[in-house]
């Protein structure tokens, strides 16, 4: 694709001073280093599962709302107690299968709870009090009466002693002794705490880093600081989910035709050949003047917030519907948060001759400033166009981090003044990589630079250095000859 130097990527700050193939994907949930203990919060609808975690973690990273079915994917983040690591992993709710059409996404955030349940050291069924027992709850306990692993009930919704002696009722469902708790309060959380770090099964304290936080690239430590991120965007029902459980080899998201199936960023780790690399699958996003629901707009904001902390990010565009307003803003948003840009166009295999046509030359022209991305023609269904991903993701990163050294820079820079001026006597006196992550320049001058000069200086450096899949930041400060 043509690159058009009017639409470059290029970034200005302006200071005045005195002076590998597909068999290389791998199985979800992998984790560098040795793997936490997990517990799993499990339970029916709206008994405030996600209040837990986020009791659990001391801050608010799952999306809680008043209504159920809120949660639908599971979602795994590192919390500590008592100076001891572990994963909690909050689920939707679990309810029993149904052979209705119409309830197939229940049936999909059903498993999604089942596997959590499987997969778990410990698992912490939450139930209401308030309510009593209930049916489901029942059906959830008979499948946790199953596993080998310790199993305890958390009374949730225990506010004050009136509520005491609901727990009770709860010893029916045959797991043991209910835990009373208030998840909103913090009321009884720690005492839960004591018993769930007592049964998990022991590990290294801070061995291993947040390996699935709602918003990227999240409290890293040491072991993760250069793990690739890699955040997957676009509008609602492109296929990201797909590609995410593709990439990850795994049904990690809930995937269903409806728009806005995924409510939050989720995050898995997964080895490649690339080594171990974060991939972040967001919630669709929309205009905000279109976003009427408070769910779905800390969906968004918990969508831009993995924009702004990924390293890479992949834009999902339908190729069936085409590039639209939506996606040039996504891409926008995207080009400003300073992260390289590859655009999938998924479905491919859907278009026709004709139709292929039409959007390449919709590309060039409607996606112009981000025009040095790399565009890949994809099915995320069936997996075709996905082996030439990693590629360019290595590329992209290598990019991203370079490092160049001075002489080369200040060289590069006089012979593309020498080639083409500036007017009025502007020059670059002097020129240093001031940062990588994405490579930033800074430009000694002797007096302002035209931005149209500074755009030509930036593909300059990308000639000279095939810096051709990342942004390039420029900032400009006049330093006086005398």
């Amino acid at each position: 694709m043509p690159r058009n130097l009017a639409a470059s990527r290029t970034r200005i700050l302006i200071a005045v001073s005195a002076s590998n193939p597909v068999s290389g994907l791998p199985k979800a949930n992998a984790t560098p280093g040795v793997p936490l203990p997990t517990v799993a919060i499990v339970g029916r609808p709206n008994v405030g599962k996600s209040t837990l975690m986020n009791r659990i973690l001391g801050r608010r990273e799952a999306i809680v709302a008043e209504h159920p079915g809120v949660t639908r994917d599971r979602k795994a983040i590192t919390a500590s107690w008592q100076a001891q690591d572990f994963t909690v992993v909050d689920t939707g709710g679990w309810l029993p299968p149904s052979n209705s059409p119409g309830e197939a996404m229940d049936d999909k955030v059903s498993a999604q709870s089942e596997k959590a349940m499987a997969d778990a050291d410990v698992v912490v069924l939450v139930v209401c009090t308030q309510t009593g027992v209930t049916g489901d709850d029942e059906g959830v306990a008979a499948k946790l009466r199953c596993r080998s692993g310790p199993v305890f009930v958390a009374a949730n919704k225990v506010d004050d002693e009136m509520h005491q002696s609901a727990i009770w009722d709860f010893t029916k469902l045959g797991l043991g002794h209910p835990f009373p708790i208030s998840a909103l309060h913090g009321i009884g959380v720690g005492d839960l705490l004591d018993a769930c770090m007592s049964a998990l099964p022991q590990a290294l304290p801070n061995t291993v880093a947040n390996t699935g936080a709602s918003t990227g690239a999240v409290q890293t430590t040491p072991v993760d600081a250069a793990m690739i991120s890699v955040a997957i965007l676009g509008r609602p029902n492109a296929g990201k989910s797909t590609l995410f459980n593709r990439l990850v080899g795994d049904e990690r998201s809930v995937v269903h035709d409806q728009p806005g199936t995924t409510r939050d960023s989720i995050d898995t780790v997964a080895h490649t050949h690339l080594g171990p690399v974060r991939f972040v699958d967001t919630a669709g996003m929309r205009r905000r003047a279109r976003i009427d629901d408070a769910t779905e707009y800390y969906s968004l904001l918990r969508a831009l917030e993995s924009v702004d902390r990924c390293d890479i990010a992949l834009l999902v565009i339908d190729a069936t519907v085409g590039i639209t307003h939506q996606d040039q803003r996504l891409a926008e948003r995207t080009d400003a948060a300073g992260c390289p840009i590859v655009v999938l166009l998924n479905k491919w295999d859907l278009l026709t001759t004709e139709a292929r046509e039409s959007i390449a030359l919709d590309i060039e022209r409607r996606l112009h400033f981000i025009s040095d991305a790399a565009v890949l023609r994809t099915s995320a269904l069936s997996g075709k166009g996905i082996a030439k991903l990693f590629p360019e993701l290595r590329q992209a990163i290598e990019q991203y981090r370079r490092r160049i050294p001075t002489q080369a820079v200040n060289k590069a820079l006089r012979d593309a003044q020498a080639a083409h001026p500036a007017p009025d006597g502007a020059r670059v006196l002097y020129a240093t990589q001031g940062a990588s992550d994405p490579p930033t320049f800074t430009l000694f001058a002797n007096r302002t630079l035209p931005r149209t000069y500074l755009r030509y200086l930036e593909r300059s450096l990308r000639e000279a250095f095939q810096l051709t899949n990342t942004p390039v930041k420029l900032r400009v400060r006049r330093r006086s000859l005398q």
